[in-house]
């Protein structure tokens, strides 16, 4: 069945399974834009949006259908569209906190088993924006693999190797050169038929010379790198599902701007063991990790097995979930809120 080459599998048949009786199908959404949906079932690429129900039954975004996920949808016979009635429960999910001021979640790619954490091997790396893919990577449910581009535009490889390892720990790190050719065969273990690998990272740091590399033709249009200040110029628009032909899906997403937390309390124990580990050995339980005696975190940096850019990276994530916890009740007591004074209004309707 087609359906499998997607990466459908026993734990969305299980899902699934009670709807099969109602003449529904199963889909994958390939992309999203607007509320329209381009959706990959047996019978070819749809075109769908969600029913009336589906969107009065919404509370939040993430409610809604994202690239990667499985829906229940019902075909417009001779159309080539179709509604969607509901999404399958998630395996997996990349998620971060949209951008601008309102607090809620943004699904990048849903059910996906490796996240490619994208960097470049130039002038634009920056580990501590790789500290927040990972935070984030770890929370999502997938296994990250950083995947460092442009080895043939740096001259110390294995220095930055070094420097990526020490905030990595444990996390596969492969260098690769699609201009050369080079690495590109430690991604094979990863690329196998029906599972589902995400690329994340910056604008320009080479993740549509990659696709079009493992396409074997050019899909994504790549743009030169800019002299000023040696980073890429943006070239994906839009999160879309890609059949490579050995049968991988991979999710191409744009490069992030903004990369805000969402509820990554694990995820900053598993970015951030060393410091943890540490600070199991301080004097004192609430330590903070500044001035107090008998401080293994402080102990460890002056050793050299810490740096002190790694610490003020982990105390500005601890503040960033403080923060987001907060704005999170405070959110969650507005919704109830509403949907008691919805409740109410729908109570005295029916009593007119």
């Amino acid at each position: 069945m087609t359906i499998y080459k997607y990466g459908f599998d026993e734990f969305f048949r299980e899902a699934f399974s009670a709807y099969e009786e109602n003449e529904y199908q199963i889909g994958r959404v390939a992309l999203e834009h607007k509320k329209m949906y381009r959706v990959w079932t047996e019978n070819g690429e749809l075109l769908c949006e969600v029913t009336g129900k589906f969107s009065f039954g919404a509370a939040d975004r993430e409610d809604y259908p994202a690239v990667g996920d499985w829906v229940v949808i019902k075909e417009r016979v001779g159309e080539q569209r179709g509604t969607i009635h509901a999404v399958l429960p998630r395996k997996s999910k990349f998620s971060r906190k949209s951008a601008g001021l309102s607090t809620e979640e943004q699904i990048v790619a849903a059910n996906v088993d490796t996240i490619f954490l994208v960097n470049s091997l130039n002038e634009d790396l920056n580990l501590r924006r790789l500290e927040r893919y990972l935070l984030l990577s770890w929370e999502s449910g997938a296994n990250p693999v950083i995947v460092l581009t442009k080895a043939d535009l740096c001259s110390s490889v294995q220095e930055k190797m070094a420097e990526v390892e020490s905030v990595a720990m444990g996390v596969p790190i492969v260098s690769i050169s699609v201009l050369e050719e080079k690495g590109i065969d430690s991604l094979k273990p990863y690329l196998l038929p029906g599972k589902t690998i995400a690329l994340l990272g910056s604008s320009g740091v080479g993740k549509s010379t990659l696709i079009n590399y493992l396409l074997g033709h050019e899909k994504q249009r790549v743009q030169d790198i800019r002299e000023s200040d040696d980073k890429g110029k943006h070239t994906t628009t839009h999160r879309e599902l890609i059949l490579l032909p050995e049968g991988t899906v991979l999710i191409d997403t744009p490069g992030m701007r903004e990369l805000q937390l969402w509820e990554s309390n694990s995820g900053l124990s598993e970015s951030f063991t060393d410091i943890e580990k540490a600070a199991e050995k301080c004097r004192f339980r609430d330590c903070s990790h500044d001035n107090e005696p008998g401080c293994a975190v402080i102990q460890q940096i002056e050793e050299g097995a810490i740096s002190i850019a790694r610490l003020n990276s982990y105390k500005k994530l601890l503040r960033e979930l403080a923060y987001l916890d907060r704005k999170q009740d405070k959110r969650a007591q507005s919704e109830e809120r509403k949907r008691w004074k919805k409740i109410s209004a729908g109570i005295k309707h029916k009593r007119i």
